[in-house]
């Protein structure tokens, strides 16, 4: 990664740092209001929670239909994060017949070794374009939004004793069923992150399990209306990913791709077969 991209990278995670630094600041036992003179509280948290508000009004004083809304609108402003996201993560995928060969060719575990392989992985990426950090930054901005909803369902009123179907938005799901779709649709979105890699390894396969794993253990214990957002923003990944990148697609291209340039490498082996037969 160039310096620039790297320093744009160092301050926009600094900035989301700053973001969550404030957000613990929050005095979870005071209502949001107007008058609130926290920075976290009159800058964030109070606007956010009017936004949720009006949305729900919007919909009938459906404050489950407000959440779905808000979480439609975040997701719709990060697409063009999510798309990047998902054109760097192709890349990289694309190269790792590459970089496994880079691997092999410093197996010693040892500073220098790791320092040449980290160099020369490096290059690679710089030559081809790729930004190895972009596939971090949806996820680093949803952290405090995830972070900000939680103090604004807590600390709103309206929204805390709202209800939707079968939940009391500022409670757990009774039946974890929230929680569940958010764990399921998060596995969904990484096996279909990961399906049309080439290169399958452990650490892919343990994170696809781990992830959904602790999406449930974290969302069952909170208010239904986060795991309710939850479950939304990965239902919207998984159909992103369907629309844009079809990872049944990609394979298909994929072996179109190779299956072609066997046929070429077919035709100029007969090409060149039957040139010799005619001297």
């Amino acid at each position: 990664m160039s310096n620039k991209k790297l320093n744009n990278f160092l301050k926009l995670s600094l900035l989301i740092g700053t973001v969550m630094v404030l957000s613990a600041c929050g005095n979870l036992n005071e209502p949001i209001t107007s008058d609130s003179s926290n920075i976290w509280d009159q800058f964030i948290l109070y606007p956010f929670s009017q936004f949720i508000v009006w949305l729900s009004r919007l919909m009938g004083n459906n404050f489950g239909l407000g959440i779905i809304s808000f979480t439609l609108l975040i997701r719709l402003l990060l697409t063009p994060l999510t798309l990047m996201q998902m054109k760097s993560q192709n890349k990289i995928m694309e190269l790792q017949p590459e970089i496994e060969t880079i691997k092999a060719k410093y197996p010693n575990k040892d500073r220098h070794s790791m320092e040449l392989l980290q160099a020369e992985q490096q290059a690679l990426f710089d030559e081809k374009g790729v930004n190895q950090f972009a596939g971090c930054l949806p996820t680093l901005i949803q952290l405090p939004i995830l972070m900000a909803l939680y103090q604004v369902i807590s600390r709103t009123e309206l929204i805390r004793q709202g209800h939707f179907l079968w939940v009391d938005l500022g409670q757990p799901d009774p039946y974890f069923i929230f929680p569940i779709l958010a764990a399921l649709f998060t596995f969904l979105s990484t096996y279909l992150n990961s399906k049309a890699n080439p290169q399958q390894n452990i650490s892919m396969k343990i994170m696809m399990v781990a992830m959904p794993i602790m999406i449930f253990s974290i969302s069952f214990a909170l208010p239904s209306a986060v795991s309710l957002y939850w479950f939304i923003s990965n239902l919207i990944t998984v159909i992103i990913i369907l629309i844009f990148n079809n990872p049944y697609k990609i394979i298909q291209e994929r072996q179109e791709r190779i299956a072609h340039e066997k046929e070429k490498e077919r035709q100029l082996r007969k090409a060149l077969k039957k040139a010799k037969s005619r001297k």
